[in-house]
């Protein structure tokens, strides 16, 4: 238990540093939209695009984590759609409430693997966001184009297809993974220039985590907050494990499995919610709850798995 505790804890404390730093104004707000699109569009890239360049997949049988793990996913999904006509949900709200329960913080899950389990744990984490990265993208654009966008206002398909093909961190995945399974491997002297950016991107993309934190944002829509964080911090982790039983997945494939499900809300949800209509101070709620929340819920959650 220990030794959990105290793999994650610098985790947190990064994220807390950084909501610290932007109450106090220590910098100028405008560092953190340049942090976080530095973070999105070249560290985290980097640090996926290597390790997956010269990860050793040989004992990874990468499907009953994918099966896994999407079925979780689309068994989320469904339930949160029997539920939008019992709660009386208006679409706006919902599709907020939609992502939620969803779309993981990436960030913290790289963040996390690497600190509980190593190299190992950032090959395992690179599978499950080469493939729930781009379902839970998909999954979020159609909610939002059913039910809140106005006609006429929406991205189109092709649009939101293309926004999710430029994806940096689905291309980071598919480039590496294109380079390991042909033997090319990295170049020497582009090798330890990724590992070099990759490195920055932990502290950094937490940092900005914190600074995003929205502790006001929680109390508006309190009672939907508080369902979207259950559904995401307790049913999506649950539905995993169960899942992985189902699918023979185990070991440490399970518990980074369960881990990714268990992590809180994603930040970028936001902005696409801002463009798409979607309900932005719900959705700033979640995540802020969440992101608190799962400072307790993961590391109990790999405690109970271990």
């Amino acid at each position: 238990m220990i030794p959990i505790f105290s793999a994650l804890t610098p985790v947190f404390l990064l994220i807390a540093l950084g909501h610290v730093i932007r109450r106090r104004t220590l910098v100028a707000d405008a560092f953190w939209v340049t942090a976080e699109r530095m973070t999105y569009f070249l560290f985290f890239p980097a640090l996926l695009l290597a390790n997956t360049a010269k990860a050793d997949f040989g004992d990874i049988d990468a499907m009953p984590i994918v099966a896994a793990s999407s079925s979780a996913v689309l068994a989320v999904s469904a339930l949160t759609l029997w539920l939008r006509p019992r709660l009386g949900l208006d679409g706006p709200a919902f599709t907020s409430v939609f992502q939620g329960t969803i779309r993981p913080n990436v960030y913290l899950g790289i963040a996390a693997a690497v600190a509980l389990f190593g190299d190992a744990g950032l090959t395992l984490i690179s599978v499950c966001v080469a493939v729930l990265v781009p379902l839970v993208n998909v999954l979020s654009v159609i909610i939002l184009v059913r039910h809140a966008s106005p006609s006429g206002t929406a991205p189109g398909w092709w649009q939101s297809i293309g926004q999710l093909a430029r994806n940096p961190l689905i291309i980071a995945c598919a480039v590496g993974g294109l380079l390991n399974v042909t033997g090319i491997g990295l170049p020497p002297l582009i090798g330890p220039f990724l590992d070099i950016l990759g490195r920055a991107a932990l502290p950094v993309g937490l940092l900005a985590v914190g600074a995003g934190l929205d502790l006001a944002a929680m109390r508006p829509a309190g009672p939907m907050v508080a369902l979207t964080a259950a559904i995401k911090l307790t049913v999506l982790p649950a539905l995993t494990w169960m899942a992985c039983l189902a699918f023979g997945v185990d070991g440490l494939a399970m518990t980074i499995s369960v881990l990714y499900a268990s992590l809180p809300g994603s930040a970028t949800s936001y902005v696409l919610a801002r463009q798409m209509g979607g309900d932005t101070v719900l959705l700033a709620g979640a995540i802020t709850a969440t992101t608190l929340l799962a400072m307790g819920t993961m590391p109990m959650i790999v405690i109970l798995l271990r």
